[in-house]
C-alpha cells in the first residue's frame, strides 16, 4: 500500500472517531438545549418572551441590528423608527441572538435600581485597561464602597467651595476668546475649546493641577491631546473592544494586554493609550504633596476621607489614581461636548440667546464687579431651562448596556402590543446572560411622558409646570426626570459638578459673546459613543466651527 493509501485511511480512521465524537457531544448538548428550553416554558409560563415583542427586522444574520443601532449618520433615525414599536422592543445581536431594548420606566427603574445586582454593566475589565480600578470599572459591593468613599467630594457644600477656581479657569476662556475676536467676528472651533476648558477644570478643581495655559491655539500638554482622541479611537475598535476584548480577557490576564497596550506597535491601539501610566506620576507626585491637608480640590477631598475610613472603607493607592483617571475622562468629554451642543443651538437660535444674555445682566447690575455666588447662579431660570432641555433632547451618551447575570423577569409600565398585534405584553422574560440595551434618547422623548411636542426643542417647557405623565413615570434618573446621567447605583455621581461646569462657562461666554453659525458649512451630530459634531463634506474630525464676536 502506498504512502498515500497509508495516509488516506489514517485520516478517515481519525475523521471517523471525530464524526463519533462530535455526535455524541451534539447529542448531549441537544439534550442540554431541550431540558433548558423545557425548563423555561416551565419558568416563565404565562409570561411574554423577548421574541414576543414588535421589533424591526434583521438586515444581517451574523450582525443583527447592531450596526442599524451604532450607526455614526443613521443611528439618529434608527433610534427614532424603534420608538414607533413602544418601550420595550425585540432587537437581534450577533447571530440573532435576542436583545431587550427598553425605554420603559418602571422596567429601567428594575435593571438600574430594584433589581440592579442582576444585570451588570458590561466591559468592566476592559475598562480597566483603559482607566485602572475607578468607579468604571468595578461593580457590586466594590463599587458600592468607592462611591460611598466618593460622595463627600460630590456634595453640594463642596460645589460651593469649588466656585473660585472655576471663575479662574473661566476668566482664562475670556481672555483667550477675546483677544481672538478683537478685529471682529471670527471663526472658532468651539469643540476644541469646551474640551480645553473642561480639562483645565477638571485638573485645577480636581486635583490641583494646571494642564493647560489657555494662550496658544492648540494644547501643548499631551493628555490634552490623548483624551480628547479616546472616544474616536474607541469607536475605530467597536468590534474587538465590545465582543473580542471580554472574551480574551477570560483567558488572558490583564497585565499581558498592558504590556501589548504599550508595546505591540498598532496603529489603533496606540491611539487609546491606558491613561493611568501617563497622570499617575504627575498627580501622585507633585499634585497631592502640594494640595494634601490644605487643598479643597478633589484628590484632597478624597485622600483625607481615605484616611480617616476604616480599615475595610479605605482605597488603595491604584484605586485613587483609577477614580482620577475616570474623572478626567467623564468630566472632559460629555460635559465639554454638552456645551458645545448648547452652543451650536444658541447659534440657531438667536432669540434664546439674547434672552438667555438678558437674565444675565440683569442679575448682574446688582452686582457690579462680583461674581454670581453658587446659589445665583444655579437659580437663574432660564440659563437652567436651556441646560435642562439641550441635556434632555440631545443627551451627549445615546443608550447603556447592561447584561443580565441570571434569568429575571422584567415589568413595563404599560402593556405593550405583542408582534403577533393582538396580545398585549405587560412583563418580559429577561434570560440570563442577555443584553440589555436602556435608550437614554426615547426615554427623554417619550411622547407619552413628555407630550406631542416632545421632539422640540423648547426651553420654555421648563419655565412651567411640568405634565403629570412625566411626574408620575417614576423615571430612574437621578436629575430633572431625565436619563442623560443613568440612574440607580451606577448613576454618574459627578453630574452636580457637570451641571455646575455648565452653567459656569455658558453664563460667561453668552454674557460677553455673540455666537452665530458660519456660513456655508453645515454641522452634523454623529451618533458616536458620545455624541460629536462634524463638518459635512469635511475631513470626519470632530470639531465646531462658529462665528464668535464680542457681545458689548
Amino acid at each position: 500500500m502506498s504512502f498515500v493509501s497509508h495516509f488516506q485511511a489514517y485520516v478517515n480512521a481519525i475523521s471517523s472517531d471525530y464524526a463519533r465524537i462530535l455526535q455524541s457531544l451534539f447529542i448531549a448538548a441537544l439534550s442540554v438545549s431541550l431540558w433548558s428550553i423545557i425548563f423555561r416554558r416551565r419558568k416563565v409560563q404565562g409570561v411574554s418572551t423577548i421574541g414576543e415583542l414588535p421589533g424591526p427586522p434583521s438586515p444581517s444574520w451574523w450582525k443583527g441590528n447592531l450596526k442599524q443601532l451604532t450607526d455614526l449618520k443613521n443611528g439618529w433615525d434608527f433610534h427614532r423608527a424603534l420608538a414607533e414599536y413602544g418601550p420595550a422592543v425585540k432587537l437581534n445581536g450577533f447571530f440573532r441572538n435576542k436583545l431587550f431594548y427598553t425605554f420603559d420606566p418602571q422596567a429601567m427603574h428594575h435593571i438600574l435600581v430594584k433589581d440592579a445586582a442582576s444585570f451588570y454593566r458590561l466591559r468592566l475589565r476592559s475598562s480597566t485597561l483603559l482607566f485602572g480600578k475607578g468607579l468604571l470599572s468595578t461593580g457590586g459591593e466594590h463599587h458600592r464602597k468607592q462611591r460611598k468613599m466618593l460622595n463627600p467630594v460630590f456634595s453640594i457644600a463642596h460645589m460651593r467651595s469649588m466656585m473660585p477656581t472655576f471663575y479662574d479657569v473661566v476668566d482664562q476662556l475670556e481672555t483667550a476668546l477675546s483677544n481672538r475676536v478683537q478685529n471682529g467676528p471670527t471663526e472658532i472651533d468651539l469643540l476644541g475649546w469646551m474640551a480645553r476648558t473642561a480639562l483645565e477644570l477638571i485638573g485645577q478643581s480636581g486635583f490641583g493641577y494646571s494642564f493647560d495655559n489657555m494662550v496658544e491655539d492648540a494644547p501643548k500638554h499631551k493628555y490634552s491631546i490623548v483624551v480628547k482622541d479616546l472616544v474616536p479611537a474607541l469607536s475605530r475598535l467597536r468590534v474587538e473592544r465590545d465582543f473580542i476584548l471580554p472574551f480574551a480577557l477570560k483567558f488572558i490576564p490583564t497585565r499581558v494586554f498592558n504590556l501589548s497596550y504599550e508595546h505591540v506597535p498598532m496603529e489603533s491601539s496606540s491611539r487609546s493609550p491606558r491613561y493611568g501610566h501617563l497622570h499617575a506620576p504627575t498627580f501622585r507626585d507633585e499634585a497631592v504633596a502640594r494640595q494634601i491637608g490644605r487643598g479643597k480640590d478633589i484628590l484632597s477631598v478624597l485622600m483625607k476621607e481615605n484616611l480617616q475610613a476604616d480599615n475595610e472603607d479605605k482605597l488603595d493607592e491604584d484605586e485613587i489614581i483609577g477614580q482620577m483617571t475616570t474623572f478626567i475622562f467623564a468630566a472632559m468629554d460629555t460635559t465639554s461636548n454638552g456645551m458645545s451642543r448648547i452652543l451650536h443651538l444658541l447659534s440657531s437660535h438667536q432669540d434664546v440667546q439674547d434672552k438667555m444674555r438678558q437674565e444675565i445682566i440683569e442679575v448682574r447690575k446688582n452686582r457690579p464687579g462680583e461674581r454670581l455666588s453658587y446659589d445665583e447662579l444655579v437659580a437663574l431660570p432660564y440659563l437652567d431651562a436651556v441646560c435642562r432641555e439641550t441635556l434632555r433632547l440631545y443627551p451627549p451618551v445615546s443608550s447603556i448596556d447592561r447584561r443580565s447575570s441570571e434569568d429575571r423577569v422584567v415589568p413595563l409600565s404599560r402593556p405593550v402590543r405583542g408582534k403577533d398585534g393582538i396580545s398585549e405584553v405587560t412583563e418580559v422574560f429577561i434570560p440570563k446572560s442577555t443584553t440589555v440595551v436602556i435608550s437614554i434618547l426615547n426615554a427623554n422623548r417619550s411622547t407619552d411622558l413628555w407630550g406631542p411636542d416632545a421632539l422640540e426643542w423648547k426651553p420654555e417647557r421648563w419655565l412651567t409646570p411640568l405634565p403629570e405623565s412625566i411626574m408620575e413615570s417614576k423615571v430612574p434618573g437621578v436629575y430633572a426626570h431625565l436619563m442623560t446621567f443613568s440612574g440607580g447605583g451606577r448613576s454618574c455621581i459627578g453630574f452636580k459638578f457637570s451641571q455646575l461646569e455648565m452653567k459656569v462657562v455658558i453664563s460667561m461666554l453668552v454674557e460677553n459673546f455673540k455666537f452665530s453659525l458660519p456660513p456655508k458649512k453645515d454641522i452634523f451630530w454623529q451618533m458616536s459613543g458620545i455624541s460629536s459634531p462634524v463638518v459635512v463634506g469635511g475631513d470626519g474630525h470632530a470639531r465646531l466651527p462658529l462665528m464668535v464676536e464680542l457681545a458689548k
